[in-house]
């Protein structure tokens, strides 16, 4: 078992920063490729963007390219999620998810993921 707790939410205004993280624990944390998540009210929960498990790949969707990036620290069992110049929809709860898959061609499916954290909000004022 992994689990996975995510901090660093919170209400910020259009065009502020966030940066959010995701703290494992169980199993070892370099075994598994991790990816973020979005969920917005009403809306279904979508793939934001994911890391390899040395963090030398990344992959965004297109929607936040530019404006956000992942990054993990593999020491301290911690991957990262910088997001900037926050837009109103951006508002959503955020989820951090961990797969033991290896491909990429997976990382954007919610159920390639074997562990989920709680999720932490985000809100972005106009």
């Amino acid at each position: 078992q992994v689990q996975l707790v995510e901090a660093g939410g919170g209400l910020v205004q259009a065009g502020g920063s966030l940066r959010l993280s995701c703290t494992a624990s169980g199993r070892t944390f370099s075994n598994y490729a991790m990816g973020w998540f979005r969920q917005a009210p009403g809306k279904e929960r979508r793939f934001v963007t994911a890391i390899s498990r040395s963090g030398g790949s990344t992959y965004y969707a297109d929607s936040v390219k530019g404006r956000i990036a992942i990054s993990r620290d593999n020491a301290k069992n911690t991957v990262y999620l910088q997001m900037n110049s926050l837009k109103p929809e951006d508002t959503a709860v955020y989820y951090c998810a961990a797969t033991s898959l290896t491909s990429p061609n997976y990382y954007t499916r919610l159920g390639s993921y074997d562990y989920w954290g709680q999720g932490t909000q985000v809100t972005v004022s106009s």
